[in-house]
Protein backbone atom coordinates (compact mmCIF):
# COMPACT_ATOMS: atom_id res chain seq x y z
CA UNK A 1 0.00 0.00 0.00
CA UNK A 2 1.06 3.38 -0.88
CA UNK A 3 0.49 6.24 1.30
CA UNK A 4 1.02 9.93 1.10
CA UNK A 5 0.41 12.11 4.74
CA UNK A 6 0.29 15.57 4.42
CA UNK A 7 1.84 17.51 7.19
CA UNK A 8 2.01 21.01 8.37
CA UNK A 9 4.63 22.73 10.49
CA UNK A 10 3.01 24.58 13.11
CA UNK A 11 4.34 27.37 15.81
CA UNK A 12 5.71 25.62 19.05
CA UNK A 13 3.98 28.03 20.90
CA UNK A 14 0.74 29.29 22.53
CA UNK A 15 1.88 33.06 22.48
CA UNK A 16 1.02 33.80 18.78
CA UNK A 17 0.82 36.65 16.95
CA UNK A 18 -1.28 38.02 13.86
CA UNK A 19 -0.24 40.44 11.16
CA UNK A 20 -3.33 43.55 11.45
CA UNK A 21 -2.54 44.25 8.10
CA UNK A 22 -2.51 40.86 6.18
CA UNK A 23 -4.39 39.08 9.00
CA UNK A 24 -1.83 36.07 8.82
CA UNK A 25 0.45 34.45 11.32
CA UNK A 26 3.80 35.87 12.01
CA UNK A 27 6.45 32.91 12.51
CA UNK A 28 9.35 34.59 12.29
CA UNK A 29 11.44 33.88 15.31
CA UNK A 30 8.49 31.11 16.54
CA UNK A 31 10.10 27.37 17.17
CA UNK A 32 8.23 25.15 15.23
CA UNK A 33 7.32 21.40 15.15
CA UNK A 34 5.30 19.16 13.14
CA UNK A 35 1.54 19.37 13.77
CA UNK A 36 0.76 17.14 16.15
CA UNK A 37 -2.50 15.80 14.84
CA UNK A 38 0.13 14.69 11.46
CA UNK A 39 2.21 12.75 13.53
CA UNK A 40 -0.83 10.80 14.59
CA UNK A 41 -1.51 9.98 10.92
CA UNK A 42 1.97 9.30 9.96
CA UNK A 43 1.92 6.84 12.19
CA UNK A 44 -1.39 5.00 11.29
CA UNK A 45 0.43 5.07 7.64
CA UNK A 46 3.97 3.81 9.12
CA UNK A 47 2.19 0.91 10.85
CA UNK A 48 0.00 -0.21 7.88
CA UNK A 49 3.47 -0.05 5.98
CA UNK A 50 5.17 -2.38 8.04
CA UNK A 51 1.78 -4.74 7.82
CA UNK A 52 1.12 -4.84 4.44
CA UNK A 53 4.45 -3.36 2.58
CA UNK A 54 4.56 -0.51 0.29
CA UNK A 55 5.87 3.19 0.90
CA UNK A 56 5.28 6.13 2.86
CA UNK A 57 5.25 9.46 1.21
CA UNK A 58 5.13 12.76 3.41
CA UNK A 59 4.59 16.18 1.39
CA UNK A 60 4.11 19.52 3.31
CA UNK A 61 3.33 23.05 1.78
CA UNK A 62 5.26 25.90 3.23
CA UNK A 63 8.55 27.94 3.73
CA UNK A 64 12.17 26.34 3.05
CA UNK A 65 12.22 25.93 7.00
CA UNK A 66 9.27 23.52 6.56
CA UNK A 67 11.98 21.22 5.80
CA UNK A 68 12.88 20.70 9.33
CA UNK A 69 9.53 19.01 9.83
CA UNK A 70 9.92 16.85 6.90
CA UNK A 71 13.01 15.24 8.26
CA UNK A 72 11.25 14.95 11.64
CA UNK A 73 9.48 12.69 9.51
CA UNK A 74 11.63 10.34 7.71
CA UNK A 75 13.33 10.02 11.27
CA UNK A 76 10.27 7.81 12.00
CA UNK A 77 9.11 5.74 9.14
CA UNK A 78 8.38 7.79 6.52
CA UNK A 79 10.09 6.81 3.08
CA UNK A 80 10.59 10.03 1.14
CA UNK A 81 9.71 14.03 1.21
CA UNK A 82 8.44 16.42 -0.90
CA UNK A 83 8.48 20.14 -0.01
CA UNK A 84 5.87 22.33 -1.79
CA UNK A 85 7.44 25.99 -1.97
CA UNK A 86 6.91 29.30 -3.90
CA UNK A 87 5.97 32.62 -3.21
CA UNK A 88 2.54 32.43 -4.90
CA UNK A 89 1.22 30.06 -1.97
CA UNK A 90 1.66 32.61 0.48
CA UNK A 91 -1.36 33.44 2.27
CA UNK A 92 -3.69 30.37 1.26
CA UNK A 93 -6.45 29.68 3.17
CA UNK A 94 -7.72 26.05 3.20
CA UNK A 95 -9.50 25.92 -0.17
CA UNK A 96 -6.10 27.50 -1.85
CA UNK A 97 -3.56 25.24 0.62
CA UNK A 98 -6.14 22.16 -0.28
CA UNK A 99 -6.23 22.92 -3.94
CA UNK A 100 -2.08 22.56 -3.86
CA UNK A 101 -1.72 19.86 -2.28
CA UNK A 102 -4.19 17.57 -4.21
CA UNK A 103 -2.34 18.99 -7.29
CA UNK A 104 1.46 18.63 -5.53
CA UNK A 105 -0.11 14.61 -4.44
CA UNK A 106 -0.36 14.29 -8.63
CA UNK A 107 2.76 15.26 -9.50
CA UNK A 108 4.44 13.12 -6.60
CA UNK A 109 3.24 10.36 -8.10
CA UNK A 110 4.61 11.09 -11.40
CA UNK A 111 7.81 11.38 -9.94
CA UNK A 112 7.54 8.33 -7.88
CA UNK A 113 6.05 6.43 -10.52
CA UNK A 114 2.65 5.08 -9.10
CA UNK A 115 -0.13 6.31 -7.46
CA UNK A 116 -0.99 6.54 -4.05
CA UNK A 117 -3.83 4.30 -2.21
CA UNK A 118 -4.05 6.23 0.68
CA UNK A 119 -4.09 9.70 1.78
CA UNK A 120 -3.88 11.21 5.57
CA UNK A 121 -3.74 14.10 7.19
CA UNK A 122 -4.09 15.35 10.65
CA UNK A 123 -7.92 16.05 11.84
CA UNK A 124 -6.71 19.82 12.15
CA UNK A 125 -3.74 21.75 12.48
CA UNK A 126 -3.29 23.39 15.91
CA UNK A 127 -2.93 27.05 14.11
CA UNK A 128 -5.57 27.37 12.19
CA UNK A 129 -7.93 24.45 13.91
CA UNK A 130 -10.22 24.74 10.85
CA UNK A 131 -10.43 20.71 10.07
CA UNK A 132 -11.11 21.32 6.44
CA UNK A 133 -7.70 20.77 4.24
CA UNK A 134 -8.05 16.96 4.57
CA UNK A 135 -11.41 16.94 3.24
CA UNK A 136 -10.96 19.75 0.71
CA UNK A 137 -7.95 17.66 -0.81
CA UNK A 138 -11.03 14.41 -1.04
CA UNK A 139 -13.23 16.61 -2.99
CA UNK A 140 -10.47 18.19 -5.24
CA UNK A 141 -9.20 14.58 -5.98
CA UNK A 142 -12.80 13.64 -6.00
CA UNK A 143 -12.40 10.23 -3.87
CA UNK A 144 -14.08 9.08 -0.74
CA UNK A 145 -13.06 10.61 3.00
CA UNK A 146 -13.75 9.43 6.51
CA UNK A 147 -13.32 11.80 9.48
CA UNK A 148 -11.78 11.55 12.93
CA UNK A 149 -10.06 8.00 12.53
CA UNK A 150 -8.71 6.21 15.62
CA UNK A 151 -7.74 3.39 13.20
CA UNK A 152 -6.96 1.86 9.51
CA UNK A 153 -7.45 -1.81 8.96
CA UNK A 154 -6.77 -2.84 5.09
CA UNK A 155 -8.59 -5.47 3.57
CA UNK A 156 -8.83 -6.96 0.31
CA UNK A 157 -8.15 -3.54 -1.64
CA UNK A 158 -10.73 -1.46 0.75
CA UNK A 159 -10.08 -0.12 4.17
CA UNK A 160 -12.28 -0.39 7.47
CA UNK A 161 -11.78 3.14 9.65
CA UNK A 162 -12.37 3.23 13.31
CA UNK A 163 -14.20 6.21 13.26
CA UNK A 164 -14.50 8.51 16.77
CA UNK A 165 -17.61 9.58 17.66
CA UNK A 166 -19.75 11.20 20.40
CA UNK A 167 -20.73 8.08 21.61
CA UNK A 168 -18.12 5.92 20.93
CA UNK A 169 -16.86 4.40 17.57
CA UNK A 170 -18.38 3.85 14.13
CA UNK A 171 -16.59 1.07 11.87
CA UNK A 172 -16.51 2.23 8.14
CA UNK A 173 -15.62 0.32 4.91
CA UNK A 174 -14.47 2.32 1.98
CA UNK A 175 -12.41 1.48 -1.19
CA UNK A 176 -9.55 2.77 -2.20
CA UNK A 177 -7.88 5.65 -2.79
CA UNK A 178 -8.99 7.42 -0.22
CA UNK A 179 -8.51 10.29 2.42
CA UNK A 180 -8.81 9.81 6.06
CA UNK A 181 -8.29 12.14 8.79
CA UNK A 182 -6.53 10.68 12.36
CA UNK A 183 -7.47 12.18 15.54
CA UNK A 184 -5.23 11.66 19.23
CA UNK A 185 -4.58 8.06 19.19
CA UNK A 186 -4.83 5.63 22.20
CA UNK A 187 -1.09 5.73 21.79
CA UNK A 188 1.64 8.07 21.14
CA UNK A 189 3.84 7.95 17.67
CA UNK A 190 7.19 6.83 18.01
CA UNK A 191 10.23 8.37 18.71
CA UNK A 192 13.43 8.78 16.69
CA UNK A 193 16.36 7.30 17.19
CA UNK A 194 20.24 8.88 16.67
CA UNK A 195 20.50 6.60 14.01
CA UNK A 196 16.96 7.15 12.03
CA UNK A 197 18.05 10.67 13.00
CA UNK A 198 21.27 10.88 11.30
CA UNK A 199 19.66 8.94 8.65
CA UNK A 200 17.31 11.67 7.78
CA UNK A 201 19.73 14.25 7.73
CA UNK A 202 21.20 12.47 4.83
CA UNK A 203 18.47 12.36 2.80
CA UNK A 204 17.40 14.53 0.05
CA UNK A 205 14.29 16.55 0.22
CA UNK A 206 12.90 18.06 -2.94
CA UNK A 207 11.57 20.99 -3.28
CA UNK A 208 8.39 21.49 -5.64
CA UNK A 209 7.64 25.15 -7.12
CA UNK A 210 4.63 26.35 -9.35
CA UNK A 211 6.50 25.64 -12.38
CA UNK A 212 7.45 21.79 -10.90
CA UNK A 213 3.44 21.61 -11.18
CA UNK A 214 1.90 21.32 -14.68
CA UNK A 215 -1.57 20.81 -13.72
CA UNK A 216 -1.46 24.16 -11.35
CA UNK A 217 -3.90 26.92 -12.01
CA UNK A 218 -1.94 29.99 -10.35
CA UNK A 219 -4.83 31.66 -9.62
CA UNK A 220 -6.34 29.71 -7.30
CA UNK A 221 -3.66 29.58 -5.10
CA UNK A 222 -2.13 32.49 -2.38
CA UNK A 223 -4.37 35.24 -1.39
CA UNK A 224 -6.05 36.01 -5.13
CA UNK A 225 -7.69 32.24 -5.08
CA UNK A 226 -8.27 32.48 -1.28
CA UNK A 227 -12.30 33.65 -0.91
CA UNK A 228 -11.78 33.53 2.78
CA UNK A 229 -11.70 37.22 3.80
CA UNK A 230 -10.72 37.75 7.58
CA UNK A 231 -12.26 40.88 8.69
CA UNK A 232 -10.23 41.55 11.70
CA UNK A 233 -7.95 39.55 14.00
CA UNK A 234 -6.75 40.30 17.28
CA UNK A 235 -4.23 38.43 19.92
CA UNK A 236 -6.66 37.95 23.12
CA UNK A 237 -5.76 39.84 25.90
CA UNK A 238 -4.86 37.44 28.83
CA UNK A 239 -5.86 38.51 32.39
CA UNK A 240 -5.04 36.95 35.61
CA UNK A 241 -7.94 37.75 38.10
CA UNK A 242 -7.27 36.23 41.28
CA UNK A 243 -6.79 36.28 45.33
CA UNK A 244 -4.40 35.28 47.02
CA UNK A 245 -5.08 34.07 50.93
CA UNK A 246 -1.82 34.35 53.37
CA UNK A 247 -1.44 33.71 56.88
CA UNK A 248 -4.08 31.82 57.13
CA UNK A 249 -4.76 27.99 58.85
CA UNK A 250 -6.18 25.82 56.65
CA UNK A 251 -9.90 25.82 58.07
CA UNK A 252 -9.67 29.42 58.02
CA UNK A 253 -8.83 29.70 54.79
CA UNK A 254 -11.69 27.48 53.33
CA UNK A 255 -14.13 29.46 55.35
CA UNK A 256 -13.28 32.39 53.66
CA UNK A 257 -12.71 30.77 50.03
CA UNK A 258 -16.62 29.73 50.60
CA UNK A 259 -17.79 33.17 51.86
CA UNK A 260 -16.13 34.91 48.97
CA UNK A 261 -18.49 32.63 46.47
CA UNK A 262 -21.33 33.20 48.49
CA UNK A 263 -20.54 36.98 48.20
CA UNK A 264 -20.25 36.57 44.26
CA UNK A 265 -23.82 34.54 44.13
CA UNK A 266 -21.45 31.08 42.98
CA UNK A 267 -22.99 29.29 45.74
Amino acid sequence: MNICVCIKQVPDTNEIKVDPEKHTLIRAGVPSIVNPFDTYAQEVGVKLKEKVGGKVVVISMGPPQAADALKSCLAVGADAAYLISGRKFGGSDTLATSYILSESIKAVEEKEGFKFDLILCGKQATDGDTAQVGPEIAEHLDVPQVTYALDIIENDGEIQVKRECESGYDMISTTLPAVVTVVKLPYEPRYPTIKTKMAAKKKEIPVLSEEDIPSLDIDLCGLSGSPTKVKSTYTPVREKDGIKLEGMEAVEAANKVVQMMYDAKLM
